[in-house]
């Protein structure tokens, strides 16, 4: 199994295959619905975000509080379908990689493609597996939101899947 850096991301992301095991290391944000809907409103109103797009990748999770001084609880995937409405106007951003479960919208594989981003799979129901890679968490944006608010991780050798390529090849489905 192969380790990718995020900060090398435009080097290896095209080359992904879908139903490939990786392990990612680096600096991902957590984004949901709410969070989601608030970072396309800042696109809109032409108004700073408060992470870069370009080369990062988004993991639609809220992590649960830490326990037993480590920086995160729990931090499982949610289901990706709740963002499409917003990924193709996030890939037009600049945006290239997402982290979740479940397949996506005939729109996401359309920008994915159109793009040359991927989509990844973490593994439902193994939060406290992933929290394991996470290094370091810090609140960046959307405090309000709780859970749901903006946060940095830095991870190492998270285990995930290929489940859409920048090909628009899928482990879910032929579209």
């Amino acid at each position: 199994m192969k380790t990718y850096l995020l900060s090398e991301m435009a080097d290896w992301i095209k080359t992904l295959h879908a139903g490939e095991e990786i392990l990612l290391s680096g600096t991902v944000y957590t984004a949901r619905d709410a969070a989601h809907k608030r970072l396309c409103a800042l696109l809109d109103e032409h108004k700073p975000l408060p992470f870069p797009l370009a080369g990062s990748a988004i993991y639609y999770a809220g992590p649960t509080p830490a326990k037993n001084g480590l920086p995160i609880g729990s931090c499982g995937p949610t289901t990706s379908s709740r963002m499409d409405p917003y990924l193709p106007r996030l890939f037009d951003a600049g945006l290239r990689l997402t982290i979740g479960k479940g397949d996506r919208s005939p729109t996401v594989y359309e920008a994915i493609k159109r793009y040359g981003g991927a989509y990844l799979l973490a593994l439902g129901g193994a939060g406290a597996l992933v929290a394991q890679s996470v290094r370091t968490l810090d609140v960046i944006a959307f405090p309000e939101l709780g859970c749901e608010s903006v946060k940095r991780l830095v991870i190492e050798k998270l285990p995930l899947y290929v489940g859409i390529d920048a090909t628009g090849a899928s482990i879910f489905s032929k579209h």
